[in-house]
């Protein structure tokens, strides 16, 4: 398989930027029994980190983060793409959102260094579903 591409929905939630933060985050979560397809973190200031969590099952998510009183910004959709690890399989991702008129804001990936990958598409959320459209998903 070249590459698979589904629809997924990601939330963020602000923490303190210092040491175990993350990690508490992530460990409550676990421990609630929610599965992550991908994570980001980012620094937002001096003292702020955001999480971008993107979880199997978002209803299951927004149930526990209420449980867990953590707040949460979302649900939000987003592209997560599979595949093998192939020269240009980015570009071919962008040239045919690109092709379909949809702008790409951010994006995020990794290889797995075994010849797959994985990759997060943001586009703008009136766009989004054109972009579905165009990869047929």
């Amino acid at each position: 398989m070249p590459y698979s591409i589904s629809r997924v929905s990601y939330f963020n939630t602000t923490v303190r930027d210092q040491p175990g933060e993350a990690y508490r985050a992530l460990q409550s979560l676990a421990d609630l029994g929610i599965n992550l397809l991908a994570f980001t973190a980012t620094p937002i200031g001096p003292t702020s980190a955001q999480l971008t969590l993107f979880p199997e099952d978002s209803a299951l998510l927004a149930a526990a983060a209420k449980n867990a009183r953590l707040l949460l910004d979302g649900p939000y959709p987003a592209l997560l793409v599979r595949g093998d690890d192939k020269l240009g399989a980015l570009a071919h991702i962008h040239e045919t959102l690109y092709a379909a008129d949809v702008n790409v804001y951010a994006s995020s990936g990794v290889t797995d260094g075994h010849g797959s990958f994985g990759y997060v598409v943001y586009v703008r959320p009136d766009q989004f579903e054109q972009a579905c459209k165009t990869f047929g998903v």
